[in-house]
């Protein structure tokens, strides 16, 4: 019976910080040597699954009455259910796929190799966050609460096309530290459970603390401007480059060298 606790025990407790660099980079070698057409199709549906999250979130941050800390508190966590199909249906993220760089720096996996997944990742994660805008728009549950829904689609990406780049690009940063920490902490998990509280927290921080998610933008900023009056000129195109731009500069900076190849430098450099 001891001998059986002792299996059990071991079979539950998290990976270490080690071992959890060395899965990571055995995880990124395998992402950039995925064939093309897998890779898409895995691509567009984490652009869907970010883009339901987002979809949670704007409903979670209509007419709340909890008070600015809460309340966003509450939207992060409503908006956690992107990440958590993503890690757990299983799908291939832009922003998580930055920790390939771990396996890059190894000489494991090449520098076109390392571009290929991210240009491949990127434009399906564009396509499945895109489409889902449109048939968020079209299915009509933006016109819930009245319209509600709506109005906060439109002020939430009005907010994300004035963000000055600099900040753009320091908010993209920061947030996927905490995106790619997110998924970093799943590679320490076991069971389900623990993988889905290992991505609550990190993300409910980023999304309430304001930082910036490139793909979330590919959902966000448009859906935003399906809903706006056709008159309201304070959304545009340009206005959506502006803010994905510096965003994804950011943070492929933050996934890559904050979280990527800062921990290859402790575990993983001369092994």
């Amino acid at each position: 019976m001891s001998e059986q606790n002792q299996h059990l025990e071991l079979a539950l407790d998290p990976y270490t910080p080690s071992q959890i660099a060395e899965r990571v980079e055995t995880a990124g070698v395998a992402k950039a040597h995925m064939a093309t057409i897998p890779l898409l199709t895995l691509s567009v549906l984490a652009g869907a699954f970010i883009a339901f999250g987002g979809a949670f979130f704007t409903l979670a941050m209509t007419g709340g009455e909890m008070g600015l800390g809460p309340g966003r508190i509450f939207g992060g966590v409503a908006f956690s259910l992107g990440l958590i199909l993503v890690v757990v249906g299983g799908a291939e993220l832009f922003t998580g796929n930055n920790l390939i760089a771990m396996a890059w720096a190894d000489k494991r996996v090449t520098f076109v190799e390392l571009l290929r997944n991210w240009a491949l990742v990127y434009l399906g994660n564009f396509v499945g966050s895109i489409a889902m805008a449109f048939m968020v728009h079209w299915s009509g549950t933006l016109q819930l609460g009245g319209g509600a829904v709506a109005e906060t689609a439109v002020r939430i990406a009005e907010a994300k096309v004035q963000i000055p780049l600099l900040e753009a690009f320091f908010r993209g940063v920061l947030c996927n530290t905490l995106v790619c920490l997110a998924l970093w902490l799943c590679f320490a998990a076991r069971t389900i459970i623990s993988k889905i509280f290992a991505i609550i927290f990190p993300i409910s921080a980023f999304v309430a603390l304001g930082f910036e998610h490139s793909v979330a933008n590919m959902y966000l900023i448009p859906v935003g401007m399906l809903a706006a009056d056709p008159a309201n000129a304070s959304i545009s195109i340009f206005g959506f480059v502006s803010n994905l731009v510096p965003v994804t500069i950011g943070n492929v900076f933050g996934g890559s060298i904050f979280v990527a190849l800062v921990y290859w430098i402790i575990y993983r450099r001369g092994r």
